[in-house]
């Protein structure tokens, strides 16, 4: 890596930039995933932030997260009964159906890609077993 600095006064400051990519705000599965890194693998999570990784997993953990709920939750709604015709009849027993259902999903996403060894293995080697 080739960092260039400047000098300001008597000391050299390096000139960082934040890359383009890390601008853009993280989902709520993005921001999970974060405070289960850092809280639960600071060494991980330290070291994907030291060689430039970390925003790209979180990123992509984000994006894998929302695909997934909007994959399985119409399905889950189907088997639990939420329909049209159940929305136009009882709306509040819709509106707790997809609740209910939502809550599946999000759980299933909470232990497969926040939480769980599946996507856990970065560019730099394997999660750290417990």
């Amino acid at each position: 890596m080739n960092i260039q600095y400047r000098k300001e006064g008597d000391y050299y400051i390096p000139d960082l930039e934040i890359p383009e990519s890390w601008k853009q705000p993280l989902g709520k599965y993005g921001r999970m995933r974060r405070a289960f890194l850092e809280k639960e693998h600071p060494g991980l999570y330290a070291r994907m932030i030291l060689n430039g990784t970390i925003w790209n997993h979180l990123t992509e953990i984000d994006r894998t997260a929302q695909e997934r709920l909007d994959t399985i939750l119409p399905e889950i709604a189907k088997a639990a009964g939420a329909t049209e015709e159940l929305k136009g009849k009882d709306q509040m027993k819709w509106v707790g159906l997809m609740n209910a259902c939502k809550n599946q999903v999000e759980e299933i996403i909470l232990n497969e890609l926040i939480y769980g060894r599946s996507l856990c293995i970065i560019k730099n080697g394997p999660h750290p077993a417990k």
